[in-house]
């Protein structure tokens, strides 16, 4: 595209995300970047509009971006925005409080990234190679019931109920303490991505406690991964539309989707989807910025913010570079 087409086209994005309103030649015209003729200013619009960047909702008003012309103009950034000072203070303040629990610590960061971009936010957990075991333990709760409680390295805490039958449906305080030895051994200092085979005893109430405990974790990697969802109180204001509204709600509120939705995204290298490039039909009129964070240096899980298509979108990408390197570090130092 020439450069003129550019900055025009430029001009109207950003003048349309800052008000929500049809831009005209006029607006334009007023940008500091812009330098031609309002009559120049007119053939160029026409001519953006032809080639798919605008579109004229009504006949007398002004243009507005397509998804194709917000795709230009998100290309075409020159790199993030510095977040203002007091974004700045915000996230470092929040990351230099102690957070007991990592689960909460991702609950209060999609909080965070709500409350920083004004959009709905998505913090996905760290995938199961992140999660070293720190310690098992197997507490009898009834006959025929006992908790597996692991602590990871990175501070999550899982607990997972087993179902005792067999040899071991009334199993001792004796059993369970031998079983969570066994365990210990098995586990600790190793990740959950590949369970190690139950390891055998010869006791057989032992053994069946520990084959429940192969089983269960067995399940638990089949499971789809969580992710926190925040900001979902900012959608109304957010797009205003009720139906739009209540669409959006519909797909936060579905966790599956959301993750397969952050997921898919950052496998196809890209950091924001416009629209139908979410992949979702119901997602049209919104976009979906999107960072990975690291742990230990290695690609661990990532963070998103939802918004509509007219989100601010320097803001929304230097915001969640941010928050995902200071999540991050976070996790590594546990």
């Amino acid at each position: 595209m020439e450069d003129r087409k550019a900055t025009i086209l430029s001009a109207v994005v950003e003048e349309y995300i800052r008000t929500a309103q049809p831009v005209g030649s006029a607006r334009v015209a007023a940008s500091d970047a812009v330098d031609v003729s309002s009559a120049t200013i007119r053939n160029e619009l026409a001519n953006l509009e032809e080639q798919g960047y605008l579109e004229q909702p009504h006949t007398s008003a002004g243009r507005v971006p397509t998804e194709k012309g917000y795709r230009f103009f998100v290309d075409h950034l020159e790199g993030p925005t510095m977040l203002d000072t007091a974004d700045r203070e915000q996230v470092r303040a929040f990351f230099s409080r102690s957070h007991r629990e990592m689960e909460q610590m991702l609950a209060d960061t999609s909080s965070l990234l709500a409350e920083l971009t004004g959009s709905a936010a998505v913090v996905l957990a760290p995938d199961r190679d992140h999660q070293e075991v720190r310690s098992a333990q197997v507490v009898g709760l009834t006959p025929g019931l006992a908790l597996l409680v692991m602590v990871m390295a990175n501070g999550t805490v899982e607990k997972h109920t087993l179902e005792l039958a067999g040899d071991a449906a009334e199993p001792t305080e004796a059993t369970l303490a031998v079983a969570a030895a066994h365990l210990s051994g098995a586990l600790i200092g190793r990740r959950l991505n590949a369970v190690p085979s139950a390891p055998i005893t010869g006791e057989p109430s032992v053994d069946a406690v520990l084959r429940t405990v192969t089983n269960v974790l067995s399940e638990r990697s089949g499971h789809a991964d969580k992710a926190w969802v925040g900001g979902t109180a900012q959608v109304a204001e957010a797009f205003g539309e009720v139906e739009r509204v209540r669409r959006v709600l519909d797909v936060l509120e579905r966790q599956f989707v959301v993750v397969a939705l952050v997921k898919d995204v950052i496998d196809r290298g890209l950091s924001v989807a416009i629209g139908t490039e979410t992949g979702l039909e119901t997602l049209s009129g919104c976009s979906l910025v999107v960072a990975p964070y690291e742990i230990e240096g290695e690609p661990a899980g990532s963070i998103g913010v939802l918004g509509p298509t007219r989100m601010d979108y320097s803001q929304a990408l230097a915001t969640v570079a941010v928050v995902g390197r200071r999540l991050g570090d976070s996790l590594t130092g546990g």
